[in-house]
């Protein structure tokens, strides 16, 4: 190898990938605060703009419905432009809309500036799996964890102080604060990818170099159709599933221990104790996923802890509300498991990529439809009975699903179709 070859492999690419670490760090702490940052506030903005009731809640189905769209568009940009550079693009545009968004004089441009804004987001939430691949391919357990845990930490933070930064200033500043870390984050891609353009560029002239004869002739690569995998489907349906499970606890938990009896303070202190076992899981569940040759048990206790966590609500709401709400905060640790098989369950970052949008593209279309049926069912039937029981019998979908997500084979081989 040349000297100028060597350079490329070592100092540089060190650089490249402290700056990558540093990127996905500020890029996991954006991935919810531009939704639990304002959604304490829907009812102040309200009252500023003079929008009523049915448009808080279009902005509240929002997030999911720009997380499904976007996640299917996301791959056929990273195609295009590389994962570096949608990154920069992605956080770019979330800081420009939420600083329209803070700036909003009415709620069209509110509205406008909010799809934008999770559009961003949305792809974001995309590529971070395989950048993750791509940059720290021996670590992916470690910053799996790593970008988790931040996202949790700002879903939680976010809402906290959405109310008094309000209060001291305004709700636009609270808003708009958010902005700037989504726009360092967009700096920060920016650079990783001119060094990743530098990189590939070095690394092509070492192989040239390196190359004394004329390359041998090879086939052509197979074409890739992810949706002939057994395992990217087990992936979608078990997604899908735990985030039906997700978005309908923190719809819909306060009104049932509300009805229940309890008070609305009540409720959203349940809330916020299922939300912190997202953290605990963010630490452990890709350790095990990437011990465990088929992690199949995770997703079993993970079932067994949503049928008593439902059954609990069901029989005994306020008898330890405490308890079941622990129990459903575990039960989502699939969330973790199927971000880290993605990279585990794959070969390339470019399928990783493909995967995750396409998982998180189906799973999120389904879940934005949970809170509204669920909320349909729960007064066709008069009590919360019903919608408990189909929950309690979204787990067996799920296990299903799950034990084909965690067989240890890879897409890119399920999925490859015969060059043309």
């Amino acid at each position: 190898m040349s000297a100028a070859a060597s350079e490329f492999t070592t100092t540089p690419r060190r650089r490249a990938i402290v700056w990558a670490g540093i990127a996905i760090v500020l890029t996991a702490v954006n991935l919810r605060t531009a939704v639990t940052g304002f959604t304490p506030l829907l009812e102040t903005i309200g009252q500023a703009l003079g929008f009523p009731v049915t448009v808080a809640g279009v902005l509240g189905t929002i997030p999911a419905v720009s997380f499904a769209v976007f996640g299917f568009l996301a791959p056929v940009v990273t195609r295009r432009f590389g994962l570096e550079r949608t990154a920069t693009v992605a956080l770019g545009l979330t800081a420009l809309s939420l600083l329209l968004r803070a700036f909003a004089p009415d709620t069209a441009l509110l509205i406008a500036s909010t799809v934008l804004a999770l559009a961003g987001i949305g792809a974001a939430n995309v590529v971070i799996v395989p950048l993750v691949k791509a940059w720290f391919p021996e670590r992916i357990a470690r910053w799996t964890s790593v970008y988790l845990i931040l996202m949790q930490s700002g879903q939680f933070l976010a809402p906290l102080i959405a109310v008094p930064v309000a209060e001291a200033s305004s709700w636009r500043f609270s808003v708009g604060v958010w902005a700037v870390p989504a726009a360092i984050s967009a700096v920060v891609w920016f650079v990783v990818a001119r060094r990743a353009r530098a990189r590939d560029a070095g690394a092509a002239s070492a192989a040239a170099a390196a190359s004394a004869t004329p390359a041998t002739p090879t086939a052509p690569p197979a074409r890739l159709r992810i949706a002939r995998s057994s395992v990217v489907w087990g992936l979608v349906v078990l997604f899908a599933m735990l985030s039906v499970s997700n978005y309908a606890i923190i719809t819909w938990v306060p009104a049932i221990l509300t009805e229940a009896g309890g008070s609305p303070a009540f409720g959203g202190a349940m809330v916020a104790l299922y939300s912190s076992w997202g953290i605990v899981a963010a630490f452990v569940v890709p350790q095990l996923a990437t011990r465990m040759p088929n992690p199949f048990a995770v997703v079993v206790v993970c079932a067994v802890l949503l049928v008593v966590g439902y059954l609990g609500l069901l029989l005994a709401p306020l008898a330890a509300t405490a308890v079941w709400m622990c129990a459903l905060g575990l039960g989502v640790s699939t969330f973790p498991l199927c971000m880290t098989l993605i990279n585990r369950r794959t070969l390339a970052p470019s399928t990783a990529a493909s995967v995750s949008g396409f998982v998180q593209g189906i799973g999120y279309a389904i879940a934005c439809l949970a809170p509204v049926g669920l909320g349909l069912l729960r007064d066709a039937s008069g009590s919360w009975g019903a919608p408990l029981a189909v929950l309690i019998a979204s787990t067996v979908p799920g296990l299903v699903a799950g034990w084909f997500a965690c067989r240890p084979r890879f897409v890119d081989d399920e999925g490859a179709l015969p060059a043309r």
